[in-house]
């Protein structure tokens, strides 16, 4: 049984969504996460303020059910196609974000520190999620799209705006851990 719980390989999964992508781009669909927001908000009436979210959104039900796959897959896999593990993480990380006031780094994939309703309701934490959220949606929007779409869309169909962004958010990423990071845990 323990076999079965541990992550797919690369060979196995890599192809699976080689073959997604290629049926979405025969399709012509594509896939990302951040144009199911557009259509929530345009579900929610905010075609009626601004115009950027009036449209058609039935002709994107089908995204939605990617949304609704990526809940019931996640819940699916977190409480049983997983087993409690520590994370391999390399020795001086672990050793930096204890020195930063991560008790269980390496031992939790989500820090409390980060995760647990304390910290999230404190006011360091609704800064940080206010802060942040604006900074990806204004992120998402200026890029044309979110990770997951330009990463897997964009750049199994070439596209040179997608690379661009995907080295971006990789910039970013290194900006944030290593000098946006110790400046809010320090």
């Amino acid at each position: 049984m323990e076999s079965i719980l541990q992550p797919w390989p690369w060979y196995i999964s890599g192809p699976l969504i080689a073959l997604i992508m290629f049926v979405l781009i025969y399709f012509g669909k594509t896939f990302g996460m951040s144009s199911n927001l557009r259509t929530f908000c345009t579900l929610a009436g905010a075609g009626k303020k601004t115009k950027f979210f009036d449209f058609n959104w039935k002709s994107q039900k089908w995204n939605l059910t990617v949304v609704l796959g990526a809940i019931i897959g996640g819940f699916i896999a977190h409480h049983y196609l997983s087993i409690p593990t520590n994370i391999d993480l390399n020795p001086k990380t672990v050793s930096e974000l204890s020195q930063l006031g991560f008790e269980n780094a390496g031992k939790t994939l989500l820090p409390a520190e980060l995760y647990s309703w304390d910290s999230v309701f404190s006011i360091k934490g609704l800064t940080i999620l206010i802060i942040g959220g604006f900074l990806v949606g204004f992120g998402t929007r200026y890029a044309g799209g979110c990770t997951s779409g330009h990463a897997i869309t964009g750049l199994s169909s070439l596209q040179l705006p997608s690379l661009v962004a995907v080295i971006g958010f990789f910039i970013g990423g290194l900006i944030m851990i290593h000098l946006v990071f110790p400046l809010i845990f320090g």
